[in-house]
């Protein structure tokens, strides 16, 4: 078993398709069967199932991938380790983010930092804060930047920036003008984004103010993006708590509103894992991040 044959397997796993985790991998089609095949053949485990025009992991697969990644996070961290006895700062930093701040508050510091550090990889993946965080729990990701809060017992959580909420609408909304309390709360048809989103988090901590929670309100509609909420608000009776940030081009634009509700700050915070190695490529980021 090689490292190169656990990351094809890793890739398959997670594309869920030899051609696709070939490109992926820059790699040829057959060479990424035959590494799955010489995997398979050589432990006696068949490890995907085909379904249609799918690959399925096996029960055996299922059972192998986070073991696969281990390994893969390990070797990853002995490298940095030997760049770091180098005494070059070189190497990459992978970073998973929450999608406002990937959008709207990190892009900066990665520019900077990219045109400070030439021999420093930057690389971002974005999702919601859950997903950024496991990312940081399973080894995918060096750090994340989320919006949404998170207690887990192996991340140390720091604050490192802060943007504020509002209520969104329709231009024409029914509720423009009108101070929002409890009884326009309730009374409002709601897009939110999915569960485990920052911005769905921070709204849900906010609610007990006005004697609420999420599960009183008339949701209709949860999307996967801020991009998908702010159509569907710009196109619809519905409203929806949005980062400013995300909002300010469509509300500059007269497509949308910010209704009257003042809401609370909320802190974008840097998460890392407590018991991992952290190489001078990472460090070095975290004090341009922090400093």
């Amino acid at each position: 078993m090689t490292l190169d044959q656990l990351r094809i397997f890793v890739a398959v796993a997670e594309a869920s398709n030899m051609t696709r985790a070939a490109a992926l991998l820059h790699l040829s089609q057959p060479a990424v069967s035959a590494a799955v095949a010489a995997l398979e053949g050589r432990h006696g485990s068949r490890l995907f199932d085909r379904i249609g025009r799918r690959l399925e992991l096996t029960s055996a697969g299922r059972l192998f991938l986070p073991e696969a990644k281990a390994v893969l996070a390990r070797a990853e961290q002995a490298r940095q380790l030997l760049d770091d006895l180098s005494g070059l700062i070189r190497g990459e930093v992978r970073i998973a983010a929450s999608q406002t701040v990937a959008t709207y508050w990190l892009p900066r510091y990665l520019a900077r930092f990219a045109t400070a550090r030439p021999g420093i990889t930057l690389s971002m993946a974005d999702g919601n804060t859950a997903q950024a965080a496991s990312a940081v729990l399973a080894g995918d990701a060096d750090l994340a930047v989320v919006e949404g809060r998170t207690d887990h017992p192996l991340l140390d959580v720091r604050t490192v920036g802060h943007d504020r909420l509002g209520l969104y609408a329709a231009i024409d909304h029914r509720l423009a003008g009108r101070p929002i309390g409890r009884a326009e709360l309730l009374e409002a048809v709601w897009v939110m984004r999915e569960p485990g989103s920052g911005t769905r988090d921070h709204f849900a901590t906010v609610l007990p103010d006005h004697g609420l929670a999420i599960g009183d309100l008339d949701i209709r509609l949860e999307l996967p993006s801020n991009g998908a909420v702010l159509a569907a608000v710009e196109g619809s009776a519905m409203i929806a708590p949005i980062s400013d940030a995300a909002a300010a081009p469509r509300r500059k634009a007269g497509l949308i509103q910010r209704l009257d509700c003042a809401l609370p700050e909320r802190n974008f915070s840097l998460l890392l894992h407590r018991e991992r190695h952290r190489s001078r490529a990472v460090s070095s980021f975290l004090d341009f991040l922090e400093g």
